[in-house]
């Protein structure tokens, strides 16, 4: 195995770096989103699908990263920018690094002031602000939250400057540290939730809603929900696993570690589902999607029942963990390259990066106020940050790791790095040459609004589709090899 630089420091433990990586995963959309949809379409049956979807695409693209970030021992651009050295590559590919590394820092820039709103409801929630008797006195709550720009200025630079403090203190003090707290503390709140639920009146409507198994809800509208979510759940490529893998012990075996990151990754959302809609049934209120559901259904909700406000200021703190958490891996990637290639100590690298993303946060934020009116081809500042990296940024930079990693890297660097045997790592190979790029570019299609790939979803033409592209490409892979390696 070629000798490469070794981290400032790793992870204490494998368990370290699953419990940052799924941090990273879980966040705000998997609060709301993931219950939602898998009740929408099809419960059991959704989640056996989307299951599907994440062993074919999320775990192989999550391996590649890690392997890649622990073979390359450094931020996405210098770990890929080793890697394919070593390989006698082209330094070309290094751009991957610098688009992942740039998609984690525009998405944290405007993920701070969406955070910003679980702490500002946590502050609401502990001063008796939340004092409403509709959905409608809550949606004007919701309106008035975001149309001041001190207000909401003030609670994501709040969540700016927590998550700087923690990266600030190091990988293993501040990182590893807070997870190793904050992931078995958002779990704990989320049983109690669930033990609240169970005496809601509630729960076995919840419980149908989300496990009854309904193969005839399952629309290709909700398969390539399931597809979409397995690939963005996993904050892939988006620099943040890449880095994180980069501080994972050698002992540590990445096929195992992805899978316990992907496992924990669903059973927490699975379990959000079952805190949240047995109180929202309980009350007869739709389980509607989106920010709603949260901010404006749910409090409403709290009010309504008893203990309420104690078991809503609980729910608003582990919201507030999981955004957290999910900040923290986004700004590493650019810390770990300024320390690394500018001289940077861990503080000053921090709070550098926090003042720009400050900066940019703050236009993001003004979106929804005093910059209202500010648009650009009928899009606000935030929804372009929002448009470049889910549409654009995420997919591309997926589509080019797994094709880095299926015709243009050594074979031997994987299978040393992933240490498979020879049949699951022929499978992983196979995967990441063929399955994962057809379904992230299935992503990419129906993200950009190109057109409907329905046809795509229904099992007998995405198997021929399959068939065919496998058979071209093991035809061709010496050929497209060398053209991806000029």
């Amino acid at each position: 195995m070629t000798t490469t630089p070794q981290p400032r420091t790793q992870w204490l433990g494998r368990w370290g770096f699953i419990l940052a990586a799924t941090g990273s995963a879980v966040g705000l959309g998997n609060i709301w989103k993931f219950p939602y949809i898998t009740g929408e379409f099809g419960g059991g049956a959704f989640v056996l699908v989307y299951l599907a979807c994440i062993l074919a695409v999320g775990v192989p693209v999550m391996m590649t990263e890690i392997a890649l970030g622990r073979r390359g021992r450094g931020s996405p651009i210098d770990a890929i920018r080793r890697v394919v050295g070593e390989s006698g590559r082209g330094s070309a590919w290094s751009l991957l690094g610098w688009m992942a590394m740039l998609c984690g820092f525009l998405i944290l820039s405007f993920y701070v002031v969406v955070a910003g709103w679980s702490f500002s409801y946590l502050w609401k929630m502990l001063s008796g602000g939340l004092a409403g008797s509709s959905v409608e006195e809550m949606a004007a709550i919701f309106g008035a939250n975001n149309a001041s720009p001190l207000n909401l200025g003030f609670w994501s630079t709040l969540v700016t400057v927590a998550t700087m403090v923690i990266v600030g203190k190091g990988v293993q003090a501040g990182i590893e540290k807070s997870v190793s707290w904050m992931m078995p503390g958002m779990v704990v709140m989320l049983l109690i939730l669930i033990g609240y639920g169970v005496f809601s009146g509630g729960f076995g409507e919840a419980v149908r809603f989300l496990f009854s198994f309904d193969a005839g809800s399952l629309s290709s509208e909700g398969m390539l929900a399931a597809l979409g979510h397995a690939f963005f759940t996993l904050s892939l490529a988006s620099g943040a696993i890449l880095t994180y893998g980069s501080y994972l012990p050698a002992r540590a075996s990445i096929a195992r570690t992805t899978l316990s990151v992907a496992l924990a990754d669903t059973l927490v959302a699975l379990m959000a589902g079952l805190a949240i809609f047995p109180v929202i049934f309980a009350n007869g209120m739709s389980p509607s999607s989106g920010p709603g559901l949260i901010f404006m259904s749910l409090p409403l909700a709290f009010q309504a029942m008893p203990l309420g406000t104690l078991f809503g200021i609980l729910f608003f703190v582990m919201l507030s963990m999981a955004a957290l958490t999910s900040s923290i891996s986004m700004v590493e990637a650019t810390v770990s390259w300024l320390t690394d290639n500018k001289g940077l100590s861990r503080r000053a690298a921090s709070w550098g990066t926090g003042i720009v993303l400050w900066l940019v946060s703050t236009l993001a934020m003004l979106s929804f106020n005093v910059g209202a009116d500010w648009t650009l081809a009928g899009k606000h500042f935030f929804d372009w940050l929002d448009y470049l990296t889910a549409r654009w940024m995420m997919p591309l930079g997926g589509l080019g790791m797994v094709l880095l990693a299926g015709f243009v890297l050594k074979s031997e660097t994987f299978r040393e790095e992933l240490g498979l045997s020879a049949g699951w790592h022929a499978l992983w190979l196979f995967m990441v040459r063929y399955v994962s790029p057809l379904g992230i570019l299935v992503i990419f299609v129906d993200a950009l609004g190109i057109t409907r790939v329905e046809f795509a979803l229904h099992w007998p033409w995405l198997l021929a589709v399959l068939v065919v592209i496998t058979l071209v490409g093991e035809l061709t892979s010496p050929r497209l090899r060398r053209m991806l390696c000029p």
